[in-house]
């Protein structure tokens, strides 16, 4: 009798460890092109942010820009799902004043010149289904070059004179876009 009760304890606590680990989550491997996200102010001691972009970083890896986000046509601003900007107040992209929320920002890259684009569409995945009825702001901003490379797409904010620009840099190209209070 002892014997058969030490017999069941030993199947339900195999079949215990077993059943849990064929239960277990699969984890996905890391994402070549890891999510990011940009804010106004940086630092997290000032919990009044201003702005805050959300978006994934691609890398170049011997790519050219255009190959990546081809000149004159609507990009995600990033890779994967399209970037989500969080405007806290009201601000003004250009003479258009786009009220708090969050938006999709898009972007249509140039040689001399990107347009930025605040549209309402939100958990979109790349630019794919881009409807240019559902934008909110667009402005058209020059293109600069820095001599120093950007491996990763990269975002960041800093204060201007009456708002917040937003930069963007990849490779040696530069696009700031102003938002005024």
């Amino acid at each position: 009798m002892k014997n058969s009760t030490f017999i069941t304890a030993m199947l339900i606590a195999f079949t215990l460890v077993f059943s849990i680990d064929a239960e277990a989550q699969k984890f996905s491997k890391m994402d070549v092109s890891p999510m990011d996200a940009a804010a106004y102010p940086s630092d997290y001691k000032n919990s009044i942010k201003l702005i805050k972009i959300t978006y994934s970083r691609p890398q170049l890896k011997d790519r050219s820009i255009s190959t990546l986000a081809p000149n004159g046509k609507v990009w995600r601003t990033g890779a994967n799902e399209a970037a989500e900007l969080t405007l806290y107040k009201d601000m003004k992209l250009g003479g258009t004043t786009v009220k708090a929320g969050t938006y999709t920002f898009y972007a249509i890259p140039g040689e001399k010149e990107w347009t930025a684009i605040i549209n309402t569409d939100l958990n979109v995945w790349g630019s794919y289904f881009y409807d240019e009825s559902k934008d909110v702001a667009r402005l058209t901003v020059p293109v600069t070059s820095d001599s120093k490379s950007l491996e990763a797409f990269s975002i960041v904010f800093d204060e201007s004179d009456n708002g917040v620009d937003m930069h963007l840099g990849w490779g040696n190209t530069r696009v700031k876009v102003p938002f005024t209070k």
